[in-house]
């Protein structure tokens, strides 16, 4: 049996000490993906051009219904995924370590956070990252300024109110409101 890399260990939610030997592999990566953002958010580019940096980040073919407004901001990049129609406003943070999976026809709104990472609670650990991927299912909508935490689904249709903190799951065809984000309604049916 092989050893995992640190990139496994930290994909699979691992605790990962910022004192592994290994551990600058991963801010290697992070340097790389912030000086390609940094080079699409201080430039005015073409939608293409936008699409075309996002592929270099996630390392993925990107389709070209993706509308991405930039600035956006990113730590890793290599386990993002993103379907068709998707639309994510500008001053978006995601946190990709984990996972994140954006589903079909989600609309994601402006300053959204994205997040996969934790920090263990004890004093000593903090030096310590863990994380859990986050699921975005199809036809999703995510308002503005909302955050999204580590190991949260959301399920199809669903709608995530504007400034909402999203701590557990979420069914299909509802929508939640809130800090911690709370059922508020279900998603009309067609």
């Amino acid at each position: 049996m092989t050893e995992k890399d640190i990139f496994e260990r930290d994909r699979s939610g691992e605790v990962a000490s910022m004192d592994d030997p290994d551990f600058h592999l991963i801010y290697d990566v992070i340097r790389d993906t912030m000086a390609k953002l940094q080079r699409m958010n201080s430039s005015v580019m073409s939608a293409d051009e936008v699409r075309q940096v996002f592929a270099e980040v996630t390392g993925t073919e990107v389709d070209e219904t993706l509308t991405l407004f930039p600035p956006f901001y990113m730590d890793f990049g290599r386990n993002l995924r993103v379907g068709k129609n998707v639309l994510i406003q500008h001053c978006c943070t995601f946190f990709d370590r984990c996972g994140i999976t954006i589903g079909d026809n989600t609309f994601i709104a402006p300053k959204v956070n994205l997040i996969t990472i934790n920090h263990p609670v004890e004093p000593s650990k903090r030096n310590c990252t863990y994380g859990a991927p986050i699921t975005i299912g199809r036809n999703v909508w995510i308002g503005i300024a909302s955050t999204v935490l580590p190991g949260v689904t959301i399920g199809d249709n669903s709608i995530v109110g504007a400034n909402s903190v999203v701590t557990h799951d979420v069914p299909p065809n509802t929508i939640v409101a809130g800090s911690p984000a709370r059922k508020i309604g279900d998603v009309p049916t067609e």
